[in-house]
Formats: C-alpha cells, structure tokens, sequence
C-alpha cells in the first residue's frame, strides 16, 4: 500500500529514470489531458510531496499524480517486457532513449502549471519526509478537533503528510491506544511522543524494500518437516526441531485474527472510516467498534 515512504521511493526511482532527459515519448490517458503533449521537453526533477509525486517538465509544466490504494509507477528498459497490469489500466506513459515510465491506475493525474502546484498539494500539513517537517505545526493540527478519533485524524494528509492505513495501525498499536480513541483522550505526552515515532519510522523505511514497524525478531512456529523419515537421536527419539526465528514485519496490521506479538491475544479488525483497520484488544486501551 502506497504510503509517505514508498512515494518516496517511487519518486526516487522515477527521477533517477527521467530527470535530465529529453522526452521522447508522452502519453496521458485520460481525456482531460489525452491531447496533450510532452514530446521533446525535458524532465527537470521528480519529487514526493506526502503521498503525492510531481514530475517538473521543462516550460513550466508539472505533472501530478497520485497512487492512493492501489497506483503504480513502473520504470522499463529499452525492450524490457512492461508489468504492472493489463494494458487498459495504464494512464501515462513517459519514455526517453534509456527509460520508460509507465502509470497504472492512477486515480489522480493532473498536468499543471509548476507555478500551481499549490492547487495540487498547498493543503497538505508538514511532510514527514520532507524539508518542511514541523512537529509542532502538525501537533497544533492534531489537536485543534480534539474530539476526533485518532485514527481518522492521523489519515488526515491537512495534518501531516505521509501517513497511510498502515502507519496509522501500526503507531496506535505503539502508542497502546485504539484507533477510535479521541485525540483530546490521549495520556499527557504521548501525541508529542507517537508524532515524533511517526517521523523516526518513515525515515527508517524511506529506502527499505519491505516495511518494518517492528523492533525484534520473534520465536515463531517451526515450518512443517518435508517428506521423508524425520531426522531421530541415537536413542530413536525423533530428534527436536530448533525454533525457527522469523522477523515479523508489522505488529498489527495485516495480522487479523494471529496473536499478538507481544501479548498473545487475537488481533482484531474493523472498518474505520471504511478502511481495513487492525488492532489488538490486550494491549491497546480505548472505544473500539
């Protein structure tokens, strides 16, 4: 799921594909711009703002885009065979002799004036990834709807920028409180503290391949033995399986109905504001559905 880090990482490999080169190949698929044309400009920069990705075009254009739950940008050598899903969900095609850029499903893409951008993105709050990062701006945000669920303001990219379904999880389950709980709710300090964990945990992911919200490694069950006669001792005992270390990724989220890894107990899932959302029911005080 396309989140603060990801998006990052998808401008950082877009960029590296683009920037500095000549277009040589433009195609937006989508009727509001599918006459428009980028042929011969050069792609100045591509960057991240929150979840959002701007490519800056020579002449003073910016293509936006957005990948919300399910977009992709996928980057192709000259001849490489494209994937990223069939033909029909591709909305941009950018290409130059060294690269193509493919979109698919891309729910927002928009080409704007450079100079406009702020249509696009002036809403957002402090980017937890970015230049601009402010705790205490985005603390003020937080805190002016004290009444609103957690979760729901942590969602809120008018607050903070980044934050996807799964970091929303993920830091309630740190901060040992559920989703639903009020903002104002929370014990003294631990916005501040759960504010500064969200930064610390996107910059830790920012270039890793698969996330990781967790700090240990856990004793899991041992796989199941393969075919053959297990392995036995010399007094004819089977011989015991060493437990088998496996590095859980995330704490709660995608892990309906497994134990907790640090209590034991069930994880639970709802919806909140129609999302998929995990927490567990032992460790996290507060409203649940």
């Amino acid at each position: 799921m396309p989140e603060g880090d990801t998006v990052l990482q998808t401008a950082a490999r877009l960029h590296a594909a683009l920037a500095g080169q000549v277009l040589t190949r433009s195609d937006l698929r989508v009727p509001r711009f599918a006459t428009a044309d980028l042929t011969g400009r050069t792609v100045l920069d591509v960057t991240a703002r929150g979840k959002h990705l701007l490519t800056r075009i020579e002449g003073g254009l910016t293509l936006h885009s957005h990948l919300r739950m399910d977009g992709a940008w996928r980057v192709f050598a000259p001849n490489e065979r494209w994937r990223g899903g069939p033909g029909h969900q591709i909305r941009a095609i950018l290409g130059n002799t060294g690269h193509t850029a493919v979109g698919y499903r891309l729910p927002v893409l928009e080409l704007l004036r450079t100079d406009e951008e702020d249509r696009a993105v002036g809403h957002l709050g402090p980017d937890l990834l970015g230049p601009d990062w402010n705790a205490a701006i985005a603390l003020d945000r937080l805190l002016a709807v004290p009444d609103r669920p957690l979760g729901e303001a942590l969602l809120d990219q008018r607050n903070l920028a980044g934050i996807g379904n799964v970091y929303k999880c993920e830091l309630c389950f740190l901060a040992r409180v559920t989703p639903w709980l009020p903002v104002g709710a929370l014990p003294d300090g631990a916005l501040p503290r759960l504010v500064t964990l969200a930064e610390r945990l996107l910059h830790a992911n920012r270039d890793r391949p698969t996330r990781t919200t967790t700090i240990t490694s856990e004793l899991r069950t041992p796989p199941p033995r393969g075919p053959g006669p297990a392995p036995v001792l010399e007094s004819g005992r089977p011989r015991p399986r060493p437990p088998h270390r496996v590095q859980e990724r995330l704490y709660v989220y995608g892990r309906a109905r497994r134990p907790c890894l640090r209590c034991g107990t069930p994880i639970r899932l709802a919806d909140q504001d129609d999302r998929p959302t995990y927490w567990c029911p032992g460790c996290q005080s507060g409203p649940t559905p």
